[in-house]
């Protein structure tokens, strides 16, 4: 995916549904297998895949990257926020200066 931002929503899912396919397919994993593993129904794991599945909710995607062992790759979703050395306990708080007018 060039710029994501380029995409609707929509486009999305569908691409990520072929992305789904290739790691599955790398793995040696049939529909079947996915649907097994992860507790989706076939027809589920088929329409997410060929993009006619346009939406799916958060709980299946989780069910989905589990079944192909890459529920790590959610914490690049949302990584962690990198510390700030204005909110770190090691540090004084930081205080406000206010300047004389006049």
């Amino acid at each position: 995916m060039d710029d994501i931002y380029a995409y609707s929503t929509p486009e999305i899912v569908s691409k990520m549904g072929e992305q789904f396919r290739m790691y599955r397919m790398a793995l040696g994993m049939t529909l079947s297998d996915v649907a097994e593993q992860s507790g989706l129904s076939l027809m589920t794991v088929q329409r997410f895949e060929n993009g006619v599945n346009k939406d799916i909710s958060m709980s299946t995607l989780i069910r989905l990257l589990r079944s192909i062992h890459r529920l790590d790759d959610l914490q690049l979703i949302l990584p962690p926020i990198p510390e700030s050395p204005y909110f770190s306990p090691s540090t004084k708080p930081i205080k406000r200066v206010r300047h004389k007018h006049g």
